[in-house]
């Protein structure tokens, strides 16, 4: 997808310029080895980083829900929750997305 991607923006530069598409050279978009062994650490990082301030989220808003249900304001904290659980759908979301990018080059 993203070789198909690549070659359209080329063919279409080179057309708008009036060029021949067959004079655009070939381009290897394969990253080193030691590149992608340091961007699947700096995600596993990131992942289990994202996991644990997701776990903290919602058990600070349960904290929060149970000690305010006294006062009767436990339904502001159903937004919170919202916002920590729509979090952690992205953190979970956000390494194999990059990693079919990546992987895909």
């Amino acid at each position: 997808m993203k070789d198909t991607l690549l070659s359209l923006y080329v063919n279409s530069n080179v057309y708008l310029a009036g060029g021949d598409t067959s004079e655009v050279p070939e381009v290897d978009s394969k990253a080193p080895g030691e590149l992608n062994d340091a961007v699947e650490v700096v995600l596993g990082i990131a992942a289990w980083a994202g996991t644990v301030a997701g776990v903290v989220g919602i058990l600070a808003t349960g904290i929060m829900m149970a000690v305010s249900v006294k006062r009767g304001e436990s339904s502001e904290h159903f937004s919170r929750l919202g916002m920590v659980l729509g979090g952690c759908i992205l953190v979970a979301a956000a390494g194999p997305t990059v990693t079919f990018f990546f992987k895909n080059a």
